[in-house]
């Protein structure tokens, strides 16, 4: 990496935590039973079979392995005061990373080979610290059966019977839990054109078009969003694309994240001032007035 980041002691995950995080959250943990499930019943065995899944068919990370790799991890948790994870490269055509996690357990990230073709060294590196936002967050229990849902149905029996009920307020608390995640990637690379660059890829990047590519062109294109919020009909249009999504779209992220990295919280932040952060959310009555 170019240029010393700044170390974020005692960073604690409230304090970036995103307002639509907590509140899908909060929802979330009035679904009776669906704690002690994923911890019970399906943590355990989705542990151990994707655990499996990578030793045998992914490759491990280390300083003997990658090291480019694992010097950016360690570097995004050092600035985010986290123990690093295990981190997995798996050979996939499908740009994607994902993160397992479970109380008591090794947690892990896996970051597919075609994603870290299409993105430059500094942008994998938001890519690793958005997973590790995860880790921070605690979002290990909704995570887990979020990622059996998108990964294990169709490879486990139970997987489709898993995913017919799933409700669509866990889908809700994913997309919301994703702005927390792109607030630590932030963190981590203290550049917002980097971790919005890694959602325009996302949007339609390839390595032959990424040279190619306008950032201020695609930010734009949040403001053209927006607009379509504007009416009622276009507000039902946008919920119902939504809906069965896992992920934010990109522009909405990009747009999130370019407004955040312009917020006094940020920059406080970057200035190690997460104390003095905790009682101004205090006086205000928490973290929802950001």
């Amino acid at each position: 990496m170019d240029f010393f980041k700044t170390p974020l002691l005692g960073l604690r995950a409230d304090h970036f935590r995103h307002p639509l995080d907590l509140e899908a959250t909060a929802n979330l943990k009035q679904l009776p039973g669906i704690d002690v499930i994923v911890r019970n019943l399906l943590g355990p065995l989705a542990g151990q079979f994707f655990y499996l899944e990578n030793i045998a068919s992914s490759i491990l990370v280390s300083d003997q392995q990658l090291p480019d790799l694992h010097n950016s991890l360690l570097e995004a948790c050092k600035v985010l005061d986290l123990e690093p994870p295990q981190l997995y490269v798996r050979q996939h055509p499908a740009p994607n990373a994902y993160t397992f996690a479970m109380r008591g357990e090794q947690p892990f990230i896996v970051v597919h080979t075609s994603l870290i073709d299409l993105l430059t060294p500094e942008e994998v590196q938001a890519v690793i610290a958005h997973e590790l936002g995860h880790l921070k967050c605690e979002h290990g229990v909704y995570l887990t059966l979020a990622n059996i849902l998108v990964l294990a149905a169709g490879q486990l029996p139970w997987g489709a019977a898993v995913a017919q009920s799933l409700q669509a307020q866990l889908m809700e608390w994913v997309r919301c839990a994703e702005f927390s995640c792109d607030r630590a990637a932030l963190l981590a690379t203290q550049n917002p054109r980097v971790v919005a660059s890694v959602l325009m890829k996302l949007a339609g990047g390839s390595p032959t078009l990424a040279s190619q590519l306008n950032l201020d062109a695609f930010l734009a294109q949040a403001r053209a969003y927006d607009d379509i919020s504007k009416d009622q009909l276009g507000e039902l249009l946008k919920q119902a694309m939504t809906a069965q999504l896992s992920h934010p779209v990109p522009v909405l992220r990009a747009r999130e994240i370019d407004q955040w990295g312009s917020s006094q919280t940020y920059q406080s932040l970057l200035l190690n001032r997460p104390a003095q952060l905790s009682e101004q959310a205090q006086a205000k009555g928490g973290w929802r007035n950001w």
